[in-house]
């Protein structure tokens, strides 16, 4: 049994959309980072870093969405979310960590620059530059990957919710998707999956 800690709206959907696919046998606990319960005592006893997601296993926890999903592929292999060529694993990986270490962190520079900055000015600063690094993301992820149709190829693979979540990013950023057309074809099918739309019912807030 696994526990899967996440809070609507994070990044945390990726690997929820994850553990869809691969059928797991899961506990969801929602730790609502809008109201500070990832900053409990409660949830830094589980993970010290205090972020979302978190993946509870037998063995311990495991943080960061690029080592949550390829454990989570890696652990149901009868899904075939993990690419078996050595090549497209690589790849699989190098997508993931550029979404975490680049993507991720220059959509943080809009809503969560007080991580690395205090002057009023230099944080309108950094948000201000959210939208062209977000489009320089997007258009070296357009031209880099396979996309045939999904992320490395013909097969869809534990990177595919991780970009997908990407686009989100984009669209929160003010950058609109469908000048990538690789891109918005990728979005399109990964919201035809079931597995996508229950998810994305449990993490979107209901509209008035």
């Amino acid at each position: 049994m696994l526990t899967f800690y996440f809070s609507k709206g994070s990044s945390a959907l990726a690997a929820h959309i994850l553990l869809h696919e691969v059928g797991a046998d899961y506990d969801a606990v929602e730790v609502s980072i809008a109201k500070g319960e990832h900053k409990t005592p409660e949830f830094l006893a589980r993970n010290p870093k205090g972020r979302i997601p978190a993946l509870g296993t037998p063995e311990g926890i495991i943080t960061e969405n690029p080592a949550i999903l390829e454990h989570i592929a890696a652990t149901h292999p009868q899904a075939g979310m993990q690419p078996k060529d050595a090549f497209a694993r690589a790849r699989a990986r190098s997508l993931c960590a550029y979404l975490c270490a680049t993507a991720h962190v220059a959509s943080a520079h809009g809503r969560r620059g007080s991580r690395w900055a205090s002057e009023e000015a230099s944080l309108r600063d950094m948000r201000a530059m959210v939208p062209q690094n977000m489009a320089a993301c997007a258009a070296f992820v357009e031209d880099d990957l396979a996309f045939g149709p999904w992320s490395i190829g013909a097969d869809y693979s534990f990177a595919d919710p991780y970009l997908f979540q990407f686009t989100r990013w984009l669209s929160n950023a003010g950058v609109e998707v469908e000048d990538y057309p690789k891109l918005a074809a990728h979005r399109r099918a990964i919201l035809d999956r079931p597995a996508t739309q229950a998810v994305l019912a449990l993490h979107e807030k209901p509209k008035s």
